[in-house]
């Protein structure tokens, strides 16, 4: 391996470690929930499931889940449930 690669490798684990350094914008996720499968939706600091549960409370165990995944990673706003 060269050291291109190396000094690449290295950053990258720092990087991992660093996780303030990482927030998300805008992403996409399959859950499979104990029942069915749900599409969770992050984008403009709000969440989105396809799930009943969510539909009726705005938050749900799916959501739940990932702010728990993700915690450090997101804006303040949205961890609320955490």
């Amino acid at each position: 391996m060269d050291y291109g690669m190396v000094s690449k490798i290295e950053k990258a684990k720092r990087y991992a470690e660093q996780r303030d350094r990482i927030q998300f914008v805008t992403f996409s996720v399959k859950f499979d929930g104990e029942n069915n499968p749900h599409t969770v939706t992050y984008e403009n600091n709000e969440w989105d499931c396809d799930c009943s549960f969510f539909k009726s409370r705005g938050v749900c165990s799916h959501t739940m889940a990932l702010e728990r995944i993700l915690a450090g990673m997101l804006p303040q706003s949205v961890n609320a449930e955490s």
